[in-house]
């Protein structure tokens, strides 16, 4: 198994950014594919972009491409999520996910998760 612990939410204004970490332990983190998704009150959990293995390999929702960069630190078993020019609709909380299985676009692909951190954009 796995644990992660997600960090760096907070309140910022629109256009502003942050940095979300997620830490690993447990089993070799480099076995896992890594996910970020986010939920909104009343939305449905949404992928926001995924990690290869080796970090070769990103993907990210359209929501979301050129203003997020996902990256991994296999020394620090950290998987790191960027977030630049922020909008109010990125408002949510974020959660780190991980998976041994090679399908990343649906919260039912992971099989561990973290408790998740509150990002909220003020307009």
């Amino acid at each position: 198994q796995v644990q992660l612990v997600e960090s760096g939410g907070g309140l910022v204004q629109a256009g502003g950014s942050l940095r979300l970490s997620c830490a690993a332990s447990g089993r070799t983190f480099s076995s896992y594919r890594m996910g970020w998704f986010r939920q909104a009150p009343g939305k449905e959990r949404e992928f926001v972009t995924a990690i290869s293995r080796s970090g070769g390999s990103t993907y990210y929702a359209d929501s979301v491409k050129g203003r997020f960069t996902i990256s991994r630190d296999r020394a620090k078993n950290t998987v790191y999520l960027q977030m630049n020019s922020l909008k109010p609709e990125d408002t949510a909380v974020y959660y780190c996910a991980a998976t041994e299985k090679s399908r990343i676009l649906e919260p039912s692909d992971y099989d561990y998760w973290g408790q998740g951190t509150q990002v909220t954009v003020s307009s």
